[in-house]
């Protein structure tokens, strides 16, 4: 965590580490007091190897799991290879259970054979069931620490319950509590605050309210839920399977984790690199090869794909000869119909992102898209024409670029229109084809119909 552009964990660091060379465990442990739990993860990777399992336990037992459950995948590892069984046992046991389901689907099956054999009988059934949710499904970001109650019980009995219920890790702030009938299907929900000020003796059933808006079904993606959380406020939701059982439920802090995600995803999508799922780059962790990885294959295929317009320049290679003037406009006229199918494709892939765009209203979307276009055509071909005209004096040309402008920018805002919608249909990610993809094809078909208008009105190049 920083603070002001401060790192905190770097300035415990240093005395950290005096501590560890004097062998004073005892200050090092009021020292680590001090320190909050997501500061020490994230300079976790500061620690030599021999200090981490150390200062692990000497963190209080609370801390340790935060600490733990905030973790890259490789720490966890090291310390649950070089703590004791027992430690390991406790650690497993007590963590948040979609923390340690995360966990469980990065192990092999013979490590994970192993540490099941360390946790209780309960703990692993639970492991065992949410590791069976698909990734980017609801039911892989539920957590089964919830509290389930009746509708026949009184306020009273409720807050006993819940208070008689242990919950653990970092998912123990409820919000809402939710209502089961029989086979634990779901009718209903009430939040903690209601039932704080309820009367001692009224029923859950008069108190709880309807919840079917907000369920969950597990099979449904995570971009789903996180549009379900924002469009209604949500802190947490709950999670069902198809006949209406409650599974477990969602909170925010996960909903959090994947809107970072797919705003990562897009933006590395933008920029044509391998989104990795919305693996975020980050130096810390990352290497030069993995950069290459994340990058080269997409430089590669837009360089093949740009290899067209070079053909193109030389099919035409009589008409720049001719006229020479005509390759002074080429880059502004490719430059301003990337701009504008960026624009375009930008602002369709947020929409069809937020439920703004859909194939419901996607007819009045293209046609207001379309009536712009022809408005911002007209306007920037009437720039161009202007532009070309008192750089060369030479009406016909200015009359080539002013014409060739106003289609490029109508071809790039349809292109920034059809591809994100088309992809959307066939089930591909919309910001795959967006960007510089857009940019190409304008770039082509630009070029093709920038050089048969200036055939067509220009005797000169028709000879």
């Amino acid at each position: 965590m920083k603070h002001k552009d401060v790192d905190i964990f770097a300035l415990f660091l240093p005395e950290i580490n005096e501590l560890f060379d004097k062998k004073d465990f005892h200050q090092l442990k009021d020292l680590l007091k001090k320190i909050h739990s997501m500061d020490l993860a994230e300079g976790w990777g500061d620690f030599k190897s021999h200090q981490k399992v150390i200062i692990f336990k000497l963190l209080a037992h609370r801390k340790a799991l935060e600490v733990f459950e905030n973790l890259q995948f490789q720490d966890r590892s090291h310390l649950l290879n070089n703590l004791e069984g027992e430690d390991v046992s406790q650690v497993l046991n007590e963590m948040a259970p979609d923390e340690r389901a995360n966990l469980f689907k990065e192990l092999s099956p013979k490590v994970m054979k192993k540490f099941l054999a360390l946790m209780k009988n309960e703990a692993q059934e639970d492991v065992k069931a949410l590791i069976t949710h698909e990734e980017g499904k609801a039911g892989s970001l539920m957590t089964t620490d919830f509290v389930e109650l009746k509708k026949d019980m009184t306020a009273r009995k409720a807050i006993l319950t819940i208070q008689g219920k242990q919950l653990v890790g970092r998912k123990s702030s409820i919000n809402s509590i939710y209502v089961t009938g029989e086979e634990h299907k779901i009718i209903g929900g009430v939040s903690l605050q209601m039932l704080i000020m309820a009367p001692p003796d009224i029923l859950i059933k008069d108190l709880m309210s309807d919840v079917s808006l907000i369920t969950i079904n597990a099979d449904i993606e995570s971009e789903e839920v996180a549009r379900l959380f924002a469009k209604y406020n949500l802190l947490d939701a709950p999670v069902v399977d198809r006949t209406g059982r409650l599974l477990g439920i969602i909170t925010i802090d996960d909903i959090v984790d994947v809107i970072n995600r797919q705003n990562s995803k897009e933006i590395y999508e933008l920029g044509k690199m391998s989104s990795a799922e919305g693996e975020i780059i980050s130096y810390d962790r990352i290497n030069s090869m993995g950069l290459v990885k994340r990058r080269a294959g997409w430089l590669i295929f837009l360089l093949v794909f740009d290899f067209l317009t070079g053909t193109v320049l030389k099919t035409f290679e009589h008409a720049l000869s001719s006229v020479v003037a005509l390759s002074f406009f080429i880059p502004m006229l490719l430059d301003t119909g990337g701009n504008a199918g960026a624009q375009t494709s930008i602002t369709i892939i947020r929409g069809l992102a937020t439920g703004d765009v859909t194939f419901r209203n996607v007819w009045r979307v293209i046609r207001m898209e379309l009536f712009a276009a022809l408005f911002m055509g007209t306007i920037v071909g009437l720039v161009a024409f202007i532009r070309a005209y008192l750089l060369q004096h030479v009406f016909l040309l200015a009359l080539a670029v002013g014409l060739t402008m106003s289609f490029i920018v109508l071809l790039a805002i349809f292109t920034g229109i059809a591809l994100p919608l088309i992809s959307k249909k066939f089930g591909l990610d919309p910001a795959v084809l967006a960007g510089p993809i857009t940019t190409s094809i304008v770039d082509v078909v630009g070029l093709i119909v920038y050089f048969k208008i200036a055939q067509m009105i220009m005797p000169i190049l028709r000879t």
